[in-house]
């Protein structure tokens, strides 16, 4: 990947190179285009005040070079248009040319339509420029209409384009190729620079320090460390979740199979028998209830971005659950209440079901002889509001942090004896997170604890 970076930096620079070469020929040639029009119009200017017989009368005979070899009969030097390289033509009103300084006026055909001439008669002035292919030379013409109707036209050879870069080609090789060392230079060290954070990445992502990379590349290593860790996590989440499910469906399993071995070898008597039984039925529900809460929070992973929201009326789930709960309470001797009023939220009523049903079972199981449960549904500052509060043995400041965890328990002894799988709170945060809810715990050891989910 460096390579093919780096390679495409190159390019991009030896083609910059190029265009920026050209343009300036291009640019340079049309300046020199426009200084020699100027020239020329300035000539052009200076000779209109010059009558047609007085530029005929000035210019005496030449050599065979062009130069002039008599003077005027006052003692002046005559002006010699040939020392600026000028071909100065004078054309009347019908295209007919009545002076021409560097050819003979015999054979010379009409220029009337020629585009120079076309233009001065029209519009008082005009230009043209014509390549000869026999000099291999441009020819730029300048035309002046005169006061007496007549065209002044002034012409000067210049070299071609391509003559200019020929001649400067060098040079312009000269600069090109120190640009083009330049860049490559600045190529490679924007590619190392590029390419160093992610080679960095690919031996050890969490390594990389984001303050240490450019700016433009910092949200990505961000996000990237972000998803790594997050993996890393979920990854060793689901380690401990299988090891932890493992252990939890073994026990149970291992007290059905060794009950269950006791009485088929006929080593138990009738009342060993009926109460083997119960352990094996005791046994069976625990372990039929761990594989219901497992199975739930699979689904609850699985599903996490596919549920259906609808308008559901907590305080009618909450009066189905105390229903169905009410047995249980009963056993363990805990009276259960509910308070409140009809409240509306937004979310799918399976797992509200499930939400209420965990929260209640768990201020059962983990409350004293006597004690109470409170369901308070309500609406607060607008928005639905659910508190679970016990008269239960209360959760020390050190594990209420952790009690949402899956399989944390705070009392083992006392969750397996009373059928605890340790997975309903995690449940309830799964439930929670889900709905964009905030859960607030408040507890103190002996005197309960006092759930508050607000959606």
């Amino acid at each position: 990947m460096k390579k093919k970076i780096n390679s495409r930096f190159i390019l991009v620079t030896a083609i910059a190179i190029l265009i920026t070469a050209a343009s300036a020929m291009v640019l340079y040639y049309n300046i020199l285009k426009e200084q020699i029009f100027a020239d020329l119009r300035a000539y052009a200017h200076i000779i209109e005040q010059m009558d047609v017989e007085e530029l005929k009368q000035d210019i005496t005979e030449m050599d065979i070079d062009g130069n002039l070899t008599g003077s005027m009969e006052d003692g002046r030097v005559p002006y010699n248009p040939w020392e600026d390289e000028l071909r100065i033509t004078i054309v009347d009103e019908d295209g007919n040319v009545i002076y021409e300084s560097l050819a003979n006026l015999d054979g010379m055909d009409n220029h009337k339509e020629r585009p120079e001439i076309e233009a001065a008669f029209e519009k008082g002035e005009g230009t043209a420029v014509r390549w000869s292919s026999t000099v291999s030379m441009h020819t730029f013409y300048y035309a002046l209409r005169l006061e007496n109707g007549n065209v002044l036209r002034i012409a000067r050879d210049s070299d071609s384009i391509m003559h200019i870069m020929t001649n400067t080609i060098w040079i312009v090789l000269c600069i090109a190729g120190v640009i083009f060392l330049l860049c490559m230079w600045i190529s490679h060290y924007l590619t190392r620079k590029l390419i160093a954070p992610i080679e960095k990445m690919a031996d050890n992502i969490v390594l990389v320090d984001e303050q240490q990379v450019y700016s433009e590349i910092r949200p990505f290593v961000t996000m990237i460390k972000e998803q790594h860790v997050n993996i890393l996590n979920s990854s060793k989440m689901r380690q401990e979740f299988t090891a932890n499910v493992s252990h939890e469906l073994k026990t149970p399993l291992t007290a059905i199979s060794g009950y269950a071995e006791l009485i088929g070898n006929g080593m138990a008597g009738e009342e060993d028998t009926r109460r083997f039984a119960n352990e094996i039925h005791r046994n069976a529900d625990r372990l039929l209830t761990l594989i219901n809460d497992i199975i739930k929070l699979s689904e609850l992973d699985s599903t996490e971005l596919g549920v259906d929201f609808e308008p559901v009326d907590l305080y009618t789930v909450a009066e189905n659950c105390i229903s169905m709960i009410e047995i249980q309470a009963a056993k363990q001797d805990v009276t259960i209440r509910l308070e409140g009023e009809p409240t509306t939220v937004t979310s799918n009523k399976t797992l509200m079901d499930e939400l209420l049903y965990n929260l209640c079972s768990n201020a059962i199981r983990y409350n004293v002889r006597g004690g109470s449960v409170t369901v308070t549904v309500t609406t607060r500052e607008g928005r639905p509001y659910l508190c679970v509060e016990d008269t239960g043995i209360g959760i020390s400041k050190e594990h209420q942090e952790r009690v949402f965890e899956r399989f944390y328990r705070v009392d083992k002894s006392r969750s397996k004896s009373t059928g605890g799988t340790g997975l309903g709170l995690a449940i309830v945060k799964h439930i929670v997170v889900q709905n964009n809810a905030h859960l607030n715990l408040t507890s103190e050891v002996g005197k309960g604890t006092k759930i508050e989910i607000t959606f």
